[in-house]
């Protein structure tokens, strides 16, 4: 098994506010808040397993933009010792104002919340979503962001 596991999320970003996850948890819901998305499957490209994540947890055909963030940690999962992530723009936020996760294939197995919420002032993870500028990275032409965390 690949100790590393590779993921892609999703930056929905409208009016100020990112479109992110609560989860179930033993405690009912998780404490944090996540952009959506998951793990590739095998020989699945970034964009493709993004579309699919998008699908399986909102109900809602993804656009998916250009590569913002990169994020790279020590996995807490059991048989995985480390973790990528890659996060890209959506393009069409609109489409994600009203997910209904009971009408999705994943959503309210795995969620207890999708909606939009403003970065700075929630507990997100990772971290650095709390902080960086969002806006400016999908209307200017940066260099992708890298967390390295290991």
């Amino acid at each position: 098994m690949d100790k590393r596991r590779i993921g892609v999320r999703a930056i929905i970003f409208k009016d100020g506010k990112l479109l992110a996850n609560k989860f179930h948890s033993e405690n009912g819901e998780s404490a944090y808040w996540a952009t959506p998305g998951g793990g590739l499957d095998p020989h699945e490209s970034l964009e493709q397993g993004l579309a699919r994540e998008l699908m399986e947890e909102t109900g809602i055909k993804a656009q998916v933009g250009k590569l913002l963030f990169i994020q790279q940690f020590r996995s807490t999962r059991a048989n995985r010792d480390e973790e990528l992530e890659f996060f890209f723009h959506v393009t069409n936020p609109e489409a994600f104002t009203q997910v209904k996760l009971d009408e999705t294939t994943h959503g309210a197995q795995e969620l207890t919340r999708c909606e939009y919420i403003n970065p700075t002032k929630e507990y997100l993870l990772p971290a650095f979503l709390q902080s960086i500028d969002i806006e400016s990275y999908i209307k200017a032409d940066k260099p992708v962001f890298i967390a390295n965390e290991l």
